[in-house]
């Protein structure tokens, strides 16, 4: 799988982390930064991988800040994306099962190493469910709602 990985200053050590990991694991991993731990703007970086997302460079992203929080806003502003800020993977699971998120949110102040490597793992094995929820995310397209 094609994965996008961003963070800020706060989500860089994390996020180092798991792209090692993943690629050790055969994915194809795009690491936008940042690259080390001086203090950077988060909502850069949730650019950068909301683009990633939006142009087909990868399938799914991570994002990493010191809470999750910032950097899930800032993707959230690209329509092409659906980012859930998760702590533990049942809402990973959950995240893509019922709403098809495409990138999910770290807190990296909040999860540890194997907490979140089995928040990714659920991530990157659950398919959406479409029926009943396709529906639910259409409606989270403007795109969608203004042709109606």
């Amino acid at each position: 799988m094609r994965i996008a990985l961003a963070a800020d200053h706060a989500g860089f050590a994390l996020k180092d982390e798991l792209a090692r990991w993943l690629s050790e694991l055969g994915h194809q991993v795009a690491d936008l930064g940042t690259d080390g731990t001086e203090s950077v703007d988060y909502p850069s970086f949730g650019a950068k991988l909301a683009e990633a997302i939006a142009s087909g460079e990868a399938e799914r992203g991570i994002a990493v800040c010191g809470s999750g929080i910032g950097i899930s806003i800032a993707i959230n502003r690209n329509s092409a994306c659906r980012c859930a800020r998760v702590d533990e993977p049942l809402s990973a699971a959950l995240a893509r099962e019922h709403n098809d998120a495409n990138v999910i949110a770290l807190g990296a102040r909040l999860v540890g190493s194997d907490m979140a490597r089995a928040i990714v793992v659920a991530f990157l094995q659950t398919s959406f469910a479409g029926g009943r929820h396709q529906r639910r995310v259409d409606l989270l397209s403007p795109q969608l709602q203004d042709s109606d």
